[in-house]
């Protein structure tokens, strides 16, 4: 079990927001935090601080230039998403990204488009693609979320499921987009499920508010899972100390 840094980025700014209003017609999206800092700042502090695997996304057009930054300045470092197709994603690993992440161009009307997975697995390569599999829970079920969260596929995460995309990406993020962002505790079904689900480095984003969230996810994972924690860390307005978390679990 490892931390996985963050860097959100939105309309330009580093910012750490509620995922579910993203995209909301008519409405306000709820921001949890501003930083002052630009996304370097944040990626200088997870190179000195030796954490890998995190992950900057641009939440939204406008954020191209802050996310080039990031990169820039941890090379190597960190892995990038939204809004990367087949046609982009090859420029990003040029600029220092490790991994690329992809969701929505793979999950097009709300279905898995094999075309699009072929294609940016074969303008990448599946060791350096991260699938995101965030998802929202639906009777009892957990079915992948696109476009920024507002369409549910019908693309259901199983243990087959799982099993036949581990043949296309490296590695697996997975937002669980009821919580994420609310600092409400992380969703304890989805990270038992993933657990014994998975046999490739998954990432889990979502709820996590405490030190007492944690060891409770270590617990429920058996520490096969790797967890990002935002919008509670101080670096991010929050109360949790991310040296102590840098500590405990890098």
């Amino acid at each position: 079990m490892k931390f996985r840094p963050c860097i959100d980025l939105h309309s330009g700014k580093v910012k750490q927001i509620v995922g579910e209003t993203l995209g909301g017609e008519g409405e306000a999206v709820v921001e949890n935090f501003v930083s002052s800092h630009d996304s370097a700042y944040y990626a200088e502090m997870f190179k000195r601080d030796h954490l890998k695997g995190g992950h900057v996304i641009m939440l939204g057009g406008g954020n191209e230039e802050e996310a080039v930054k990031a990169l820039q300045a941890y090379p190597g470092g960190l892995q990038i998403g939204g809004g990367l197709t087949a046609d982009n994603a090859a420029s990003y690993l040029a600029q220092g990204a490790s991994h690329i992440i992809v969701t929505s161009y793979i999950f097009k009307d709300g279905q898995l488009n094999m075309d699009h997975l072929q294609k940016i697995v074969a303008a990448v390569g599946k060791e350096r693609l991260v699938i995101d599999l965030s998802c929202k829970e639906k009777d009892g079920r957990w079915f992948v979320a696109t476009n920024q969260w507002k369409v549910l596929s019908d693309f259901e995460l199983t243990p087959d499921s799982i099993k036949f995309l581990e043949q296309y990406c490296d590695e697996f993020l997975i937002h669980a987009v009821d919580v994420e962002g609310k600092q409400s505790g992380i969703q304890q079904s989805l990270v038992s499920f993933l657990a014994q689900w998975v046999s490739i480095p998954t990432t889990y984003a979502g709820g996590a508010r405490s030190f007492d969230d944690l060891a409770l996810f270590r617990e429920l994972s058996g520490g096969k899972l790797d967890i990002t924690v935002g919008s509670a860390l101080d670096i991010f307005g929050g109360k949790l100390s991310y040296e102590e978390v840098v500590k405990q679990l890098a």
